[in-house]
């Protein structure tokens, strides 16, 4: 194994823990009472393979960015001015949801029912930011690898909350059918 497969090799693990992560989303949608998504609890099993896989993809697409940029078919400086303000209005969103929401709720925990700050505008704000800074990411970066991985991601972005709902409703009743009336998914 040479220095030049490390990038295949970090790629095919990271796959394979979005596509394990995507079937686990959808087994929440499917099977509620059996999910996996939202986690029964900090030191639950499905608390901690959620997270750790997280972190290792999160971790692989910065190597990913470091040893794959700008090897794919977007060349000149078209791609950062395209691609900055995504980056920066995606982390700025999904920030802004985290600090208004909190640790507690971000980390799929009950923490209260919050539908302030972004939670106004959008039921995700979090996952609605993290797309759209992917994309901003993936736009720079110029990497078909990061871009694979990143439409993974986003699929996850995309189920989780079908997965969350049906745990939103069971804990908080009315309250969130009336604020998801109101409230539109994602834009």
């Amino acid at each position: 194994m040479g220095v030049t497969d490390m990038p295949m090799i970090l790629f095919g693990v990271a796959v394979v823990i979005l596509v394990v992560t995507l079937t686990g989303a959808v087994w929440s949608v499917a099977v509620p009472g059996r999910r996996l998504w939202p986690p029964p609890g900090r030191g639950s099993w499905q608390y901690l393979l959620t997270w750790v896989g997280f972190y290792a993809v999160c971790a692989i697409n910065v190597l990913l960015l470091l040893m794959d940029w700008d090897s794919w078919v977007f060349q000149g400086p078209l791609r950062f001015i395209a691609g900055v303000p995504l980056v920066v209005l995606g982390g700025l969103l999904a920030l802004w949801g985290v600090v208004t929401v909190g640790w507690k709720n971000t980390t799929g925990l009950k923490g209260g029912f919050v539908s302030a700050g972004p939670y106004r505008f959008t039921r995700n704000p979090q996952y609605l930011g993290d797309i759209v800074f992917f994309v901003g990411v993936s736009v720079l970066a110029n990497s078909v690898l990061l871009w694979t991985t990143h439409l993974l991601l986003s699929l996850c972005f995309v189920v989780t909350p079908l997965a969350e709902e049906q745990w939103l409703e069971e804990q908080y009743g009315d309250e969130y059918r009336e604020y998801r009336r109101r409230v539109p998914r994602f834009l």
